[in-house]
């Protein structure tokens, strides 16, 4: 038990609390929303303060337990997140035009966020076997065929924000892994040709609407611009101090759609205004410098790569998020990572993190890397 508390007590106390900060926000804003329903029993509240209380507890008991017993298990979490995705498409749930849930009644559960960490622990496994030599085309396509699998599954759903997500996690560590810059360039045109192709072949009408309304979101302002603008508006409404909580016109008389998911930025920046914007973007700038500079000085290539993938999949999702609700970057459905709604999403983010926590926790007390 004493080398439990040992443990517990070496955890990394900032990156706790802007976790847990961030989530408080995302229920307050969720509460806020749901102040403006007739007749509201606050369910969505209740799930996510429940998908909350289970994070919470995976984090800590991830962080209680040996993170290095992930690279044993990488390739099975990776199959298991495969057939899971390969399993949604025929036995799942349609939610939104996207078939991306098995519905169990009591909860739903979506496994495109179970294979955004079994893909980051198999990548940090692959790329710490081979971290001692080059990265050359041999390691980008076996890298690469890993991510292409569950990317083309999640497209399938479709869902091309969690596809762009599961992308990002490859990208970015590849990067990490020391890819020279002729590779960088044959990608880049790689990249390019499959944009052309899938514009023209993949893409639905909707999807394409919403790239050339985020060029120009006035063009249809009452139709695929109408989130955009909407949301533009309740960000420039909140001014320094807000509004208020549930006094947000926007959200509370539904001009803003989805204002529980991927407008919750918005709701925010609305009932809380610039100050509280600012304590968002200061609890995020917190958990990204924790985890960046836990994965920078680690002597442990798995570990600096575990460390990067998660992170480089948390700001992405941040980045895309909040660029969507100031008119920025397409809607795309990506969710801000702790603060919207969505069980799954939060349940499995804090599982993350308590694998940051586990490498923290498992330093030795004379060890300053993790200090």
């Amino acid at each position: 038990m004493g080398k439990y508390f040992e443990r517990f007590r070496r955890a990394d106390w900032i990156l706790l609390f802007a976790t847990f900060a961030l989530v408080l926000f995302g229920l307050a804003a969720i509460y806020s929303v749901a102040l403006s329903q007739e007749a509201s029993d606050f369910l969505l509240v209740k799930k996510q303060v429940v998908a909350g209380v289970i994070g919470f507890c995976l984090l800590f008991a991830m962080g209680l337990s040996n993170f290095r017993l992930l690279r044993s298990y990488s390739l099975a979490m990776y199959l298991v997140g495969i057939a899971l995705l390969a399993g949604v498409l025929l036995f799942g749930s349609t939610i939104r035009g996207t078939t991306g849930w098995f519905d169990f009644g009591v909860f739903s559960f979506q496994p495109v966020e179970f294979m955004k960490l079994a893909l980051a622990v198999q990548l940090a496994t692959y790329f710490s076997q081979h971290a001692r030599k080059a990265i050359g085309l041999k390691e980008i396509f076996e890298s690469g065929i890993m991510a292409v699998i569950p990317v083309s599954l999640t497209v399938m759903q479709p869902d091309f924000g969690s596809a762009m997500l599961l992308f990002a996690i490859w990208f970015v560590v590849l990067l990490f892994a020391g890819i020279r810059m002729r590779e960088v360039g044959l990608l880049v045109g790689v990249f390019l040709i499959i944009g052309v192709v899938g514009w023209t072949f993949l893409l639905a009408d909707y999807q394409r609407s919403r790239i050339t309304t985020f060029l120009d979101p006035t063009s249809d302002p009452l139709g695929d611009g109408y989130n955009v603008t909407q949301a533009i508006i309740a960000v420039g409404a909140g001014g320094w101090l807000g509004r208020g909580l549930g006094f947000g016109s926007q959200s509370q008389l539904k001009f803003l759609p989805e204002s529980q998911t991927d407008f919750v930025f918005a709701v925010i920046a609305e009932e809380l205004g610039f100050v509280g914007i600012v304590l968002v973007f200061a609890a995020f700038g917190l958990l990204f410098f924790r985890m960046y500079r836990h994965a920078s000085l680690t002597r442990d290539d798995f570990t600096s790569f575990l460390l990067i993938g998660i992170g480089a999949l948390l700001f992405v999702q941040f980045f895309v998020n909040v660029g969507m609700n100031l008119g920025m970057l397409p809607v795309t459905g990506v969710t801000l990572p702790l603060v919207s709604y969505g069980g799954s999403s939060l349940v499995f983010t804090l599982w993350m993190l308590g694998v940051v926590q586990s490498v923290v926790m498992q330093s030795h007390a004379s060890d300053r890397v993790f200090a």
